[in-house]
């Protein structure tokens, strides 16, 4: 058993990321307001749309594993933004509470060891908690490093 809770807690330092990359709370302190709905060098994404991306997916899934009444969204309509940037820095800043809360929600589900691990996450499906924290942490990894490439191109971060 403490085998598995190690387990869960090495999962938990990989979704709050920066263990092979930069953390998302780092790159979001080197984005200004004004930057964030700028699509840089062509690129068919901003900062905005990506770290919206990064939440909706978290929190669909985060719901995937918890909801008994799961109801699958849009895709790929609901999963990205309709604007570039939010309309004001309150909704910004509600963005970013929501993606860090969601992060905390899921970390607690994956700590609490009544929710096992290797069994389907809900009836009807041969997908496990830990699948689909794994699928949270691939997929923040990868749009981490498009962020990242954001910055870069905005001028916001030269390493």
């Amino acid at each position: 058993m403490e085998e598995m809770q190690k387990i869960r807690e090495q999962l938990v330092k990989h979704l709050k990321g920066g263990e092979a990359f930069m953390a998302v709370e780092k790159m979001l302190d080197k984005i200004s307001f004004e930057k964030l709905g700028e699509k840089p060098s062509g690129l068919p994404y901003s900062f905005y749309s990506l770290f919206y991306h990064m939440w909706y997916a978290q929190q669909d899934i985060l719901e995937y594993c918890k909801a008994e009444d799961y109801k699958e969204s849009n895709w790929p309509k609901d999963y990205w933004p309709q604007n570039e940037a939010p309309d004001t820095e309150a909704q910004w800043k509600e963005l970013q509470q929501a993606f860090f809360d969601n992060r905390k929600e899921l970390s607690s589900f994956l700590l609490d060891s009544k929710n096992q691990l290797l069994l389907p996450v809900r009836t009807g499906t041969d997908h496990t908690l830990l699948r689909e924290v794994l699928l949270v942490i691939e997929h923040n990894a990868y749009h981490t490093g498009q962020l990242l490439v954001v910055l870069r191109e905005l001028g916001l971060y030269a390493e």
